[in-house]
């Protein structure tokens, strides 16, 4: 499970870093093409705005897998240090994130896929079907799936400590 899920964590960094290229230069090339070149490209715009939901998405499995992501941990600290309550409240939050994650992000976001592509909408620059742009959804809510049983069954199998 381990090589599973450093395999997943060095495929999803390589993503998020490749995505955030071409963010960049997307971007570099549209204000180098507007304002030296007086020539604005049409499909900079539309390329770096799908890139950033791609990164955004697939960042945000990458940070719920390394725990990097927000955490408010109000109750955590109301908790006042109870191995067994924090324990209890990490297997809360892991049962609503999987909830979350199957409903929302999976299901959720495979319908919007399966619809959009069933009417055939097309991005107006670049041409591309937006069901692939929206596959970002369903294929982030999967590693985050992946992570949260991972998070899950730590969470089950820790005697009493804080994951």
């Amino acid at each position: 499970m381990i090589k599973f899920i450093s395999i997943i964590d060095k495929i999803l960094s390589t993503l998020c870093t490749l995505l955030s290229v071409m963010l960049v230069i997307s971007v570099i090339w549209q204000v180098f093409s507007r304002f030296v070149l007086n020539e604005p490209n049409t499909y900079t715009d539309e390329l770096a705005r799908f890139a950033f939901i791609w990164v955004g998405l697939i960042g945000a499995a990458y940070a719920l897998g390394q725990k990097k992501h927000l955490a408010i941990d109000l109750l955590a600290t109301k908790l006042e240090s109870s191995p067994i309550k924090h324990k209890r409240l990490n297997l809360i939050i892991n049962v609503i994130t999987l909830c979350f994650v199957i409903l929302i992000m999976c299901y959720g976001g495979l319908k919007l896929v399966n619809d959009t592509l069933a009417v055939g909408q097309i991005s107006p620059v670049l041409g591309i079907e937006m069901g692939l742009i929206y596959a970002a959804i369903p294929l982030s809510g999967f590693f985050m799936l992946i992570y949260t049983i991972r998070d899950l069954f730590n969470c089950l199998q820790s005697p009493s400590s804080i994951n």
